[in-house]
């Protein structure tokens, strides 16, 4: 069961890193994602496990592409980067399954 439609209520741009080029950060061309946007702040842990501030959670579907590190694009146009991304996933239960992004 995917998370419902009427639920993505709005739409982030994404670019997705892909890496470090000999000119700084390389990202792909941005993507639009439609998503519901949690902007709340919190404490979360990076995938280095260090405590960072959060300051929002976008909930979008599960094929959504936004490794940690891209740049993201929100709808009030403040540009942020991607803490890290989770793929939620019920298995058998019923729930949402969604990818989960936490954003600086």
């Amino acid at each position: 069961m995917l998370i419902p439609a009427f639920l993505l209520q709005h739409e982030m741009t994404v670019e997705a890193w892909q890496g470090e080029g000999p000119y700084g950060p390389s990202y792909a061309a941005p993507v639009a994602v439609r998503c519901f946007l949690d902007e709340q702040t919190r404490m979360v842990r990076n995938p280095g496990g260090e405590e960072v501030t959060s300051s929002s959670t976008a909930y979008a579907l599960p094929d959504a592409v936004c490794p940690t590190r891209s740049r993201v694009t929100l709808p009030s146009g403040r540009t942020t980067t991607v803490i890290a991304a989770y793929q939620r996933d019920g298995g058998n239960l019923p729930t949402p399954d969604h990818l989960e992004v936490q954003l600086q």
